[in-house]
């Protein structure tokens, strides 16, 4: 029926507010918002119908129906209101006090479990030669030039026996795979038939090498091998005369060489090696005396697989009588060595190998500096370009911050005082060198401390009061010895072990290995805190030549090195002993998609 216009419809009750939870069995319902005025019943003419459910956009005229209707329909929507609020506030409150409540068990963090990695074969590079550079190349791929006619390189290297007496399969080989050398072929086999249980070795001794070599060892029983090597270098002419030494490498993708000069008369070559099957691309930071070196050519030098390249760092950093060198490598891991000689004139100043050291650290230690009488050395470094032909320890800041470093040296008595304390500051981005020069003759520990992370090695020099032909090693930082330290010695010349401990006492025990391959009885040293202790290779130990030892240490930190010579002449070189067995990796795994 058609209603006038004056009509209109009384508001709906208020309809029940749902309760709090809906039921589990039935969904909850959205109602319709509520209007406190009511909608016409009909349509305008002309209009479209509106849809249902969907408000008027006029208002409805007032309610005049009967007297306080228009309170009583404000009440309720009042009432309606209140009933929401309070809704709201209760679910906020539940989610506040839910905030306080700890989660169930199943969200709570559990670590990755640690899942050990499977042994792999033990690698160590070996240096080639030491080779005369032809002509004066500049650039990053030198020609070289027959070194000397007396010039003898050799390999000698040990791999230890497992506590049954099982030395893992072993080889020397070259660079590009083809064996030189086995080392132990199927002892396993062998050790069936003699049913011995005895600790042993597999040994190479005095393996001529004419390039870079390289010794592997499988993993046994999902151990690593311990084993390493050494090359040596002599020679009695040339202008590379005198004697260098270097422990053969495991390859990495980080390395720091400290010690290298391009100054007049002086040759730095550095030489990269490749063992892996994967490229590597090498970059190299250069820090010289007055700070970082920035040189093109020095970044993306590809080194291939099986390969070796050699680098002129002359023509990278020239003039520099102080230069640093950080070694990084994408790709597959690489070795560097420098090969550092001198020639001032005519008169060999003598040859050596440059091996990296440990890492930056506030603290460096340095083994193995045999120091000459004060009055010889003096005699020496008075002359025209014999600056260098003292000993010195060469610090090398990578970072933006100056280092005040405090220098101590110890000797067989103690420490021994330094000019100026000892302390000194090492500029950022640079090399800093610091005589060791005027203390009395014997074998030295250098101890090196800082706020600031640097590298260092030390200079070792051997010459003569009338300027004759000298010989000049460099003994790198290097990590504080553990248990079951491989080091081979070379089989001639004078060969003395040399050990330090700066801190506090420690004890080290040395076991020789003679070249038949036996492990014969230990012998134990004692050594005070802050004193270095020096111990004489023997020749032979009960009837067989010494090849190596297995050194161990407990207690303080103690460090150590071979220091190498001629019985008669100004040779020498320094091997800082490679670093300890390393137990079996572990690594976090997670798993997931």
């Amino acid at each position: 029926m058609h209603k006038d216009d004056d009509d209109v419809v009384p508001p709906p009750e208020a309809p029940e507010l749902p309760p709090l939870l809906p039921k589990r069995d039935a969904a909850p319902r959205v109602k319709p918002a509520l209007h406190s005025r009511a909608a016409p019943s009909g349509n305008a003419p002309g209009k479209p119908p509106r849809k249902p459910g969907r408000p008027t956009k006029k208002p409805a005229k007032a309610v005049r129906g009967g007297k306080g209707s228009r309170l009583k329909g404000s009440a309720s929507t009042v009432k309606r209101v209140l009933s929401a609020v309070g809704v709201l506030a209760c679910a906020a409150g539940m989610v506040t006090a839910a905030s306080f409540v700890p989660s169930a068990s199943g969200g709570r963090h559990i670590d990755a479990p640690l899942t050990a990695v499977p042994a792999g074969s033990k690698v160590e590079i070996c240096p080639g030669p030491a080779r005369l550079l032809e002509g004066t190349p500049v650039g990053t791929d030198p020609q070289f030039s027959p070194e000397s006619g007396t010039a003898n390189s050799q390999v000698d290297a040990a791999v230890l026996s497992t506590s049954a007496g099982k030395v893992p399969e072993s080889r020397l080989a070259a660079l590009d795979g083809k064996t030189l050398t086995e080392v132990s072929k199927d002892a396993e086999g062998a050790l069936a038939q003699t049913g011995a249980a005895a600790l042993a070795a597999g040994v190479v001794s005095q393996r001529d090498v004419d390039a870079v070599s390289v010794l592997s060892a499988d993993a046994l029983n999902n151990q690593q091998a311990t084993a390493s090597a050494v090359m040596s270098y002599t020679a009695t002419d040339g202008d590379l005369r005198g004697s260098a030494a270097a422990a053969c490498q495991e390859p990495a993708n980080d390395l720091w060489l400290v010690g290298a000069n391009t100054s007049v008369g002086r040759t730095a070559v550095l030489n990269l090696s490749n063992a892996s099957s994967t490229p590597a691309t090498v970059s190299l930071d250069l820090y010289g005396k007055a700070g970082q070196i920035q040189a093109p050519g020095s970044r993306g030098l590809l080194v291939p697989p099986g390969s070796t390249r050699a680098i002129v760092l002359a023509g990278l950093a020239a003039e520099q009588d102080r230069l640093g060198v950080h070694v990084r490598s994408v790709g597959g891991p690489v070795t560097a060595v420098i090969q550092q000689s001198v020639l001032r004139g005519l008169t060999p100043g003598g040859v050596d190998f440059i091996a990296p050291g440990a890492p930056p650290s506030a603290r460096q230690v340095v083994s193995g500096l045999s120091i000459q009488d004060p009055a010889d050395i003096k005699s020496q470094t008075s002359k025209s370009g014999y600056a260098d032909a003292g000993p010195a320890l060469q610090l090398a800041v990578p970072g933006p911050v100056d280092a005040v470093v405090e220098v101590k040296l110890f000797g067989r008595d103690g420490q021994k005082a330094l000019p100026n304390g000892g302390v000194v500051t090492a500029k950022a981005g640079s090399v800093t060198e610091v005589s060791l020069a005027g203390v009395p003759a014997g074998q030295y520990t250098v101890s090196a401390s800082s706020d600031v992370t640097f590298a260092a090695a030390a200079r070792v020099t051997r010459g003569t009061a009338s300027g004759g032909a000298s010989d000049v090693a460099w003994s790198p930082s290097s990590a504080r010895l553990g248990s079951e330290h491989v080091v081979p010695v070379p089989r001639t010349g004078e060969r003395i072990l040399v050990f330090g401990a700066p801190e506090d006492r420690a004890k080290i025990t040395y076991t020789p290995i003679t070249e038949d391959g036996k492990i014969r009885k230990a012998g134990t040293a004692d050594i005070a805190g802050g004193t270095t202790a020096s111990i004489k290779v023997p020749d032979k130990v009960d009837g067989a030549a010494v090849l190596g030892y297995v050194i161990s240490a407990s207690g303080d930190p103690a460090y150590g090195a071979v220091l190498l010579g001629q019985d008669e002449g100004t040779d020498v070189s320094v091997v800082a002993f490679a670093p300890g067995a390393a137990g079996q990796e572990e690594v976090p795994v997670t798993l997931g998609y």
